[in-house]
């Protein structure tokens, strides 16, 4: 029997750099949030709530981004 065909996720690597200086590398970000007048904007955003919900998981506090660049591929 075929397998049915499953939808498949675009991500785009971003590397963050927090307030604090520590770096942390590929971070992945749904690229339909990407593009249009926003640009990159977004990614912040979403990078955001995936540090608030590690954060939740394991008590500290999350830290504050400094700057978020596209990582090389």
């Amino acid at each position: 029997m075929a397998r049915k065909p499953t939808a498949r996720m675009e991500f785009v690597m971003f590397d963050v750099i927090y307030e604090d200086g520590s770096q942390r590398s590929n971070r992945k970000v749904d690229a339909s949030l990407l593009g249009g007048l926003d640009g990159d904007e977004p990614a912040r955003t979403a990078i955001m709530e995936q540090d608030r919900a590690i954060s939740e998981k394991s008590g500290i506090p999350p830290l504050a981004i400094k700057s978020i660049t596209r990582s090389e591929k």
